[in-house]
């Protein structure tokens, strides 16, 4: 099978860096152009990268000597691609713009970024959760005036600890759910050296972090409508969301409210047996268990579990009842694979799989 040509939008930085690595060797997708600011523009990625790599694996030798592009060329870009990942770093505005003008240059746009998430037609995906949601794409190419162009987004990194569990278990109607977030530094684009002073400390706020984490699982959770998403009804959820020291690995602290009151051994089993769309079709980076729930009293751990499934399954420990709440766990996610360019990665190869990517000649 002839791999589509991807390129990478932002691909200089962290998340754009963690792209390129997932999709050296991928069986789908080939890397054949990376944009970035104009700044880098002209040089090799290698050049443009220097000495700010952040993955702990080497920079495949396959994109070093390519010439990055600049993003804002987009006819450029698009022209030599099937589909692009975005990770670019604008304001908002922009990344909403750039992304549209993408999709309107027919090449589909798969994006890390948050700009997009409440654009009414424009679906965000967990693909075992709501792969359902990209019907979407139908409505928003009839606004965009495309045949192929489109934007799908995936959502924030620090809902993955606990979205899949709410949506796992419900089946027990869960209603009320507080959730602290204690968020790896990778989330921020960070590495230790180049934050220092988050060594041996911890930092209560991290701007937009709480509404999103409030609001994303609710459209994540909701249902297709008449071009949009509603989002799900008599879920109330209330967090706090804490960057703490650790490089990669969000973890979560959750208590939940149940309608139906289940035992633990049926919530248990409900997360054992979670499994959705990329499961069912084997993706390539789908993993084989969706959720694992760790019995041991100090699981998950970031050290031990953030890797489970290469950072794309989902880490459950610690459920017991509670005498406020009925039950409270603690959850971990990988911020940067599952979180954020493994997720994307996973959408795009759930959209190749139902026909909305192809080849562009095709």
């Amino acid at each position: 099978m002839e791999k589509l040509k991807v390129a990478i939008l932002g691909g200089t930085g962290m998340v754009g860096q963690r792209f390129i690595s997932l999709l050296e060797d991928h069986p789908w997708f080939e890397v054949k152009v990376i944009a970035a600011s104009p700044r880098s523009a002209g040089k090799t990625y290698e050049e443009a990268v220097g000495d700010r790599w952040k993955m702990t694996t080497p920079m495949p030798e396959a994109v070093k000597k390519i010439i990055v592009k600049d993003v804002t060329e987009i006819d450029a870009v698009a022209s030599e691609v099937d589909f692009c990942f975005s990770a670019v770093d604008m304001s908002k505005d922009e990344i909403r713009k750039i992304e549209e003008d993408y999709a309107r240059a027919e090449t589909p746009v798969v994006s890390n970024n948050s700009a997009h998430r409440w654009t009414k037609d424009v679906p965000m995906i967990i693909p075992e959760i709501n792969a359902d949601h990209v019907k979407l794409i139908e409505d928003q190419k009839k606004r965009l005036g495309t045949k192929r162009g489109f934007i799908c987004v995936k959502p924030n990194c620090s809902i993955q600890s606990y979205t899949p569990a709410l949506w796992a278990w419900q089946e027990f109607e869960p209603y009320e759910v507080i959730a602290t977030t204690y968020q790896a530094i990778s989330g921020a684009g960070k590495t230790f050296k180049d934050w220092p002073e988050m060594i041996e400390n911890v930092i209560p706020f991290i701007s937009g972090e709480e509404e999103k984490s409030e609001q994303e699982p609710l459209k994540i959770l909701g249902t297709y409508q008449n071009g949009e998403i509603v989002k799900k009804e008599g879920l109330l959820i209330s967090t706090q969301c804490i960057r703490v020291p650790v490089l990669n690995g969000h973890t979560a602290a959750v208590f939940v409210k149940f309608k139906k009151k289940p035992t633990k051994e049926q919530l248990i089993d409900a997360l054992r047996n979670a499994k959705g769309a990329p499961q069912e079709l084997n993706l390539p980076s789908a993993p084989k268990t969706f959720i694992q729930y760790l019995e041991e009293d100090n699981r998950p751990q970031v050290k031990a579990d953030v890797d489970f499934e290469n950072g794309m399954g989902i880490s459950i420990g610690r459920l017991r009842e509670d005498f406020i709440y009925d039950y409270k766990f603690v959850g971990l996610s990988h911020n940067t694979v599952r979180g954020a360019a493994g997720g994307a990665v996973l959408c795009a190869e759930l959209l190749k799989a139902k026909g909305y990517i192809g080849p562009k000649n095709a």
